[in-house]
């Protein structure tokens, strides 16, 4: 540290590039009883400093710009996308799914804007978990937590029941039972290693996802112009058998149409998952005020680029009453892209694309695991979670929390008894719903930091990140996450009342409610903070004393990547 730097430390004050520190009141809890335990307080911090001292983090800031930004890019593609849109396709028609991923995308980047602020300005590990703790109450934040935590822990099985599915592709000859154990050890394992070997793993994968996309893209644009075997396709499926689907359950025609549409939504939902992993990783990011705010206003460019463009060239290339998209001979089979390759009558392509999809599905578990483990360590550090759950090795790897969250990858073994297409769909409504509740947090807690932001008189103009659009835009997700969480298990209901099926949609809701209100008795603190004790101070002092070291690129790859990542 230079002689710069020691200076302010000295004097009890670290300055950033726009306001001190010391300008603000302190964090304050009005009643200790109510307070966290596990948060450092300000006090605490002061004497560190005064010692000259940085209190280091017990995880590593190894992950660089091109990790995060390749993470973010492509950390969303897997199992809803390759596999998923084949539902929507077959309810919604090509037109209503695209709609539906439309709608869906507005949310999405409403919920990221809300992230990016919040994390470029507190970089911390499971960032909007801690957020919810700290800007509404203790209660809220492990409720959240928890649930978020669950959705990637079931998404772990999810991924691990498909990955056998996958292989099926090619041969038969080892069951799904051994694929299942294989990966499941494997994965597991490779998240013991240094976080800069994610960051690499990820980024390469990422790399042959991305890539894979754009190409399918361009391929389709060739099919849908003429140089398949059915000839110019054009929006010919859009007219027969048409741009809405058959839709489900009601007799009305037009009533049908618009429930397939709403049914649409949780698939999209869990298709857009993964977006928010930009604030987990912030916490171990070797820049974060930089790369974040990279990766953040790349959202709108992944949303429309890879999920509509892919979404609107399937549904050029596959009539949504395809036989195959309803197959029951192999569950990746049904896969929408592989189908349209096979309608356009390009050989060897779907064995290359389904190469591609199965490197994506262990890139996603593998995303799972890391993503769940960090969570599952900021409740711990957070006294929310047993503190065990807390201890890293040498390389600053939460191993605990690794192995706890892996072990829920024994719920794969439910395909081999309920059937994999009924099993991914069962988990697939547990995790998006749990999902949407993540999702509508980092909405909320955002209002609240913009709150104590005006109350501490702190120009939202001077942060790292500014979101576009607020507080309006957050309001517009809070509402929709809401109704949406509400309604979203309607088909339970109707025609007549299926408990299984209430049960797979609502179980999320049960859960939160019950890990709330336990939490609520632990602390018996109160429903949401007074704005004047919400702390916006702890983690943020060590990060804005960092001075990064950040060359520019030099070499061409390295300004490839820049761009790209």
């Amino acid at each position: 540290m230079d002689k710069k730097q020691e200076e302010p430390l000295k004097n009890g004050k670290i300055k950033s590039s726009s306001y001190e520190l010391d300008d603000y009141p302190l964090h304050r809890r009005t009643n200790s009883v109510h307070s966290i335990p596990s948060q450092i307080t300000i006090e605490s911090q002061e004497e560190e400093i005064a010692n000259g001292q940085i209190r280091e983090a017990e995880v590593k800031r190894e992950l660089k710009q091109r990790h995060i930004g390749m993470i973010a890019l492509g950390g969303t593609i897997g199992t809803g996308l390759f596999i998923g849109l084949s539902t929507p396709l077959t309810n919604a028609g090509p037109v209503g799914a695209l709609i539906a991923y439309l709608f869906m995308g507005t949310l999405v980047y409403s919920v990221t804007q809300s992230l990016g602020e919040m994390a470029t300005f507190i970089p911390v590990t499971s960032s909007f978990t801690v957020f919810s703790q700290r800007f509404l109450s203790p209660s809220f934040g492990a409720a959240n937590g928890y649930m978020y935590w669950f959705s990637w822990a079931i998404t772990f099985a999810l991924e691990l029941s498909v990955v056998g599915q996958i292989i099926q592709f090619w041969t038969s000859a080892v069951p799904i039972v051994a694929w299942i154990s294989i990966f499941w050890v494997l994965l597991v394992a490779m998240n013991m290693f240094p976080v800069r070997f994610y960051g690499e793993f990820e980024f390469w994968v990422a790399s042959i996802k991305v890539l894979a996309i754009m190409g399918f893209l361009i391929y389709c644009l060739c099919m849908v112009c003429g140089a398949g075997v059915t000839g110019p396709v054009g929006f010919r499926y859009w007219r027969n058998p048409g741009p809405m689907g058959p839709g489900i359950i009601a007799k009305n025609l037009n009533e049908a149409k618009f429930l397939g549409w709403v049914s649409s939504l949780i698939n999209a939902a869990f298709t857009y998952q993964g977006t928010e992993l930009v604030g987990i990783t912030a916490g171990e990011a070797a820049n974060p005020r930089k790369s974040v705010p990279r990766a953040i206003k790349k959202v709108v460019f992944r949303i429309l680029f890879f999920y509509i463009g892919s979404l609107f060239f399937i549904g050029l290339l596959v009539p949504y009453n395809d036989p195959k998209l309803t197959s029951d001979d192999s569950y990746v089979a049904a896969s929408p892209f592989i189908i349209s390759i096979q309608n356009s009558g390009t050989p060897i392509l779907p064995h290359i694309f389904n190469a591609v999809i199965l490197s994506t599905i262990i890139s996603a578990a593998n995303s799972n695991v890391y993503v769940g483990s960090r969570i599952m360590f900021g409740l711990s550090k957070s006294k929310l979670a047993p503190r065990i759950l807390s201890r890293t090795n040498k390389n600053g790897v939460p191993w605990v929390s690794v192995i706890f969250t892996g072990l829920f990858g024994a719920l794969a073994y439910m395909e081999t008894s309920t059937g994999g297409e009924a099993a991914f769909n069962w988990l697939l409504n547990i995790t998006g719903v749990a999902g949407f509740f993540s999702w509508l947090f980092i909405s909320i807690s955002h209002v609240r930091f913009m709150q104590a932001l005006e109350y501490r008189g702190i120009s939202r103009d001077d942060l790292p990140f500014k979101a576009k659009f607020m507080p309006g835009l957050a309001y517009y997700a809070i509402f929709f996450m809401t109704l949406i969480i509400i309604i979203q298990g309607f088909t339970s209901f109707c025609p007549s009342f299926d408990g299984i099926d209430f049960l797979a949609a609502y179980i999320s809701c049960f859960l939160f409610i019950a890990i709330w209100i336990v939490f609520q008795l632990w602390f018996r603190c109160r429903l949401i903070w007074k704005i004047e004790d919400v702390d916006i101070d702890t983690d943020r002092r060590d990060i804005e004393e960092v001075v990064w070291e950040d060359p520019p690129p030099v070499t061409f790859w390295d300004k490839f990547w820049n761009v790209v990542a």
